[in-house]
């Protein structure tokens, strides 16, 4: 088993789920699941820290260069706040994960904001002016 994970992964994964659904519990390949299992859960958070960054991004795009805003920008704000609530509702325990990573994904937010605006990293702020309320809040826009 380990062999067809390394040289053939979507096989793999069918010759899983067939073992699983048969209740074959000695051929699972348990060790290379486990490890799949864990990648999965790892990958949804880090999908929530981007999307948040993504969203922080484009908030401080949005309040700093008032004059550039754009229905572009103005559709991945909503885009993402769309795609976090689903990863949410798909996934309700991710919820407290958002407090904590919250200011990795404003450094994410303010990387992108100074990549994209090129202004200096003095005009943002250190910490992040809104709150995880007001980010996820549909409504909200900064002034």
């Amino acid at each position: 088993m380990t062999n067809l994970y390394e040289t053939d992964f979507q096989i793999w994964i069918e010759d899983q789920i067939n073992l699983l659904k048969t209740q074959q519990w000695q051929q699972l390949d348990t060790l290379n699941l486990i490890e799949e299992i864990e990648a999965l859960g790892r990958k949804e958070r880090q999908e929530l820290r981007n999307r948040l960054g993504i969203l922080l991004g484009h908030l401080l795009k949005w309040q700093f260069q008032p004059d550039k805003r754009t229905n572009s920008w103005l559709g991945t704000i909503r885009e993402q706040r769309v795609q976090i609530k689903f990863l949410l509702q798909d996934s309700p325990s991710l919820k407290p994960y958002l407090t904590q990573v919250f200011p990795d994904a404003y450094e994410l937010g303010l990387a992108l904001a100074m990549r994209e605006t090129k202004l200096g990293e003095q005009l943002f702020p250190e910490v992040c002016p809104y709150t995880l309320e007001q980010v996820l809040d549909s409504q909200f826009l900064p002034i």
